[in-house]
């Protein structure tokens, strides 16, 4: 099996850059033996996962298929803006990504395929989108870490709305420019509507404190440098579960309640309408939504969430159904909308 990958260089350099990435060197492993790989046509994937997550994926998969599978790696909007530019012509099989709206972006632009009925049977409803044009495959929870010596419990918010009152000026921060603040901004504008995403977003400017990526954010409370900060989950799992240095002082606080800083973010995969190897993809998709894919969740080093086949999650995480997660449709989740108000507020 070989996997391929690269950082993709932007979207103004689309075309040459997937020129560049099909010609790229990558690590290899043995393939399985058999013909499926002739039979079903080789794939290639889009990923925006974790990358280490997605190549346990692509071992298992290979090693029960024979079907190979290049992967080329990118960030959820840097690949959703590549798919669609490339549009009809694009040579990618499968998108995966980390947060739902990228997967939006795609299905708006009609370019997902529907995805076979019995890979949808093996996700629960609340895990997938409604139109069925693609599905989830892990998830993840948005939770505010923070420093007990600074922050009591007693005065902890109650809601992620609370974030934007005065008496939270300065003590909180997050990393606006991801793809998963951004997500956390989608569920706010489905569950709140506009206006109340704007007011909240304009509180938020007053209040926060910038950082670039979730794991420097949760560094900074943990350094002394902020007392909290909104991000999701597995990064404090992750590295407590390694030297726990950059964690020690931390602590994840669960809002609960269907509060909009409850939600739970949905990991996406799905099938280009374009594909060549229809049948490989999909087998694929099956694959890592089946016992054997979500089993590599639980039982590895990615601490996201395992939703499908009755896998449940790792047994260090606060069960998915104690988490008391708001009602959000995936498929509503407009990345879109929630980068113009971003901007607007001075967040972009």
């Amino acid at each position: 099996m070989k996997i391929r990958t690269h950082a993709l260089a932007g979207i103004a350099i689309a075309a040459t850059a997937a020129l560049g990435l099909t010609a790229c060197g990558g690590s290899t492993a043995p393939a399985a033996s058999g013909s499926a790989s002739a039979e079903a046509g080789d794939i290639t994937v889009y990923n925006a996962q974790h990358e280490s997550l997605t190549k346990e994926w692509i071992e298992a998969f290979t090693a029960e298929t024979g079907i190979t599978v290049t992967m080329r790696q990118g960030s959820d909007t840097e690949l959703s803006n590549q798919i669609v530019q490339e549009g009809t012509a694009s040579p990618a099989d499968v998108f995966l990504t980390e947060n739902s709206p990228a997967m939006a972006q795609v299905e708006n632009a009609g370019l997902f395929a529907d995805v076979d009925a019995a890979t949808i049977a093996q996700v629960p409803e609340e895990f997938r989108p409604s139109t069925g044009k693609w599905t989830g495959i892990a998830a993840r929870s948005t939770v505010l870490v923070y420093d007990k010596a600074k922050v009591a419990e007693d005065k902890l918010p109650k809601s992620m709305l609370d974030l934007a009152k005065p008496e939270w000026k300065g003590k909180w921060a997050a990393s606006p420019s991801g793809a998963d603040f951004q997500a956390i901004v989608s569920a706010l504008l489905e569950l709140k509507g506009e206006a109340a995403t704007e007011e909240w977003l304009k509180g938020m400017k007053e209040n926060f404190k910038a950082y670039k990526g979730n794991s420097t954010a949760m560094k900074a409370v943990n350094a002394g440098e902020v007392d909290s900060a909104l991000i999701y989950h597995y990064y404090y799992y992750g590295d407590q579960a390694k030297t726990g240095e950059n964690s020690k002082n931390v602590t994840p606080y669960y809002f609960k309640n269907q509060d909009p800083g409850a939600f739970v973010s949905v990991s996406g995969g799905g099938v280009l309408k374009t594909t060549k190897n229809a049948e490989a993809a999909q087998a694929f998709l099956k694959f890592i939504t089946g016992k054997k894919g979500q089993e590599v969740l639980q039982k590895g080093t990615s601490f996201e969430y395992a939703i499908a086949s009755d896998v449940p999650a790792n047994e260090k995480l606060v069960p998915l159904a104690e988490l008391q997660a708001p009602t959000v449709d995936p498929a509503k989740l407009n990345s879109e909308k929630v980068t113009e108000l971003m901007t607007k507020a001075g967040l972009l």
